[in-house]
């Protein structure tokens, strides 16, 4: 019963310790919502949003992720007309033009380890004449569950695995900070904020802290000629416990249609003894792109450098969102793609 106890906080504390609890996206720059509440509606576009990510191929139940979203903007361009006289009328911005709405629902499987969840965003946005300055925040609930089909004991009668908890409710909420002008886009953002306990026994004295998250990252866009663009950015993940992740890329875009760039993912730090994280080993990414008409197509290739690239065929992500709404509703530059 030991030894079952142990090899349960050791697969746990893998999970949601040393992998920083949160699922990892290659392409988080198509779609920051998934990082930073305060980027929901920034665009003014009705968008919906589909990114699957299997990692480590080749591997038996190997890390996935699939995430659903969807984001709008209240009114971005509505404009009210008060009277001043009979002879006078002004218009002004509509308040709720300044209000952004989203939602994802989420699903995120390592080994016999799953979080199903959905979070809701509410965002606002200070808008001026070159840029923008965006806030946001977000109320997140989901539930963790573990597969007992995929944990094998030398007694599956065991007491101590009958009575453990094979899932709990775990409520949250996030916050961002996001900032767009024509070239700059930089946001800072921090996750899993309550700093909820997930609780898998009776014992009002075990649980598992999840641990706050802090996401920092920016960009710079720039035209190379006429139809080529460039845009070198970065994403730093960090948690309180100072376990750190770069993200450093590079992306060019064709006549805004299409899209290629590379990426180095540095490695996963180290836990709080001071030792290596195993597995998360530094990486380089992959990844193109295309628009049609309002449809946008993402796939992002990540090829591991660490000694489990020798066992997997590598990590596939794809990213599909369509976008509703004419360029009315938008200002023209404030364009990620």
């Amino acid at each position: 019963m030991f030894r079952f106890f142990c090899i349960i906080l050791f697969l746990i504390s893998a999970v949601f310790t040393e992998a920083q609890q949160l699922p990892i996206y290659s392409q988080y720059m198509l779609n920051g919502f998934l990082i930073n509440p305060a980027v929901v509606g920034h665009e003014g576009y009705t968008a919906v949003n589909l990114t699957a990510r299997e990692q480590w191929l080749n591997l038996e139940n190997a890390p996935s992720t699939y995430a659903l979203s969807g984001q709008t903007r209240l009114l971005k361009n509505s404009f009210i007309a008060r009277a001043a006289s009979i002879r006078r009328r002004k218009r002004v911005m509509s308040r709720s033009g300044r209000v952004g709405l989203g939602a994802y629902i989420f699903t995120d499987s390592n080994g016999a380890f799953n979080r199903t969840g959905i979070q809701g965003t509410y965002s606002y946005h200070i808008s001026m004449s070159t840029y923008q300055l965006s806030f946001g925040i977000s109320l997140t609930g989901y539930q963790f569950r573990i597969d007992e089909d995929k944990i094998h004991t030398y007694d599956p009668n065991d007491r101590l695995l009958i009575e453990t908890k094979k899932s709990a409710l775990i409520p949250d909420a996030n916050f961002g900070i996001y900032y767009t002008d024509r070239n700059i886009y930089a946001g800072l953002s921090g996750m899993q904020l309550f700093q909820s306990t997930l609780k898998l026994s009776g014992d009002e004295g075990a649980g598992f802290k999840m641990v706050r998250h802090y996401f920092l990252m920016a960009g710079y866009r720039f035209d190379v000629i006429d139809f080529l663009f460039a845009e070198p950015s970065f994403l730093l993940k960090t948690t309180e416990k100072i376990i750190a992740q770069l993200d450093i890329n590079l992306k060019l875009y064709f006549k805004e249609d299409y899209w290629a760039g590379v990426s180095y993912r540095t490695g996963g730090g180290t836990n709080i003894k001071e030792e290596p994280i195993e597995g998360v080993g530094s990486s380089i990414i992959i990844m193109a792109g295309a628009r049609v008409d309002k449809f946008f197509f993402g796939y992002a290739f990540d090829y591991t450098l660490s000694s489990i690239g020798k066992y997997s065929i590598g990590s596939h992500e794809i990213m599909l969102a369509v976008k509703f709404g004419d360029s009315a509703r938008r200002y023209r530059w404030l364009n990620r793609y």
